[in-house]
């Protein structure tokens, strides 16, 4: 039996990337891959998510962000790995 290993990662997504359906398809992605935590928008025109769940998933998620949905402008991401803290559920802000 494998050890499944719950990770957890910040990221924050820069360029044309707010009122696109950025949240919204982060949200639906995370709850179709049981990936917990929560996406929203924030003052200066990013994007901030927190990931928590098992490795593979969250990296799907992340490389979601990398490209975002088709109307998008990704310019950069910035990931970060934290401590898990074991949140329920995906919240959008």
């Amino acid at each position: 039996m494998a050890c499944v290993t719950i990770v957890r990662k910040r990221v924050v997504v820069h360029g044309r990337v707010q009122g696109v359906w950025f949240r919204d398809s982060v949200r639906r992605l995370a709850e179709e891959r049981g990936v917990r935590g929560w996406v929203c928008n924030n003052a200066d025109g990013t994007v901030e998510a927190v990931f928590e769940g098992e490795r593979e998933r969250v990296e799907t998620l992340v490389a979601f962000c990398e490209r975002g949905p088709s109307g998008a402008r990704v310019e950069r991401v910035e990931v970060a790995d934290e401590p898990p803290e074991g949140i329920d559920g995906f919240a959008v802000g």
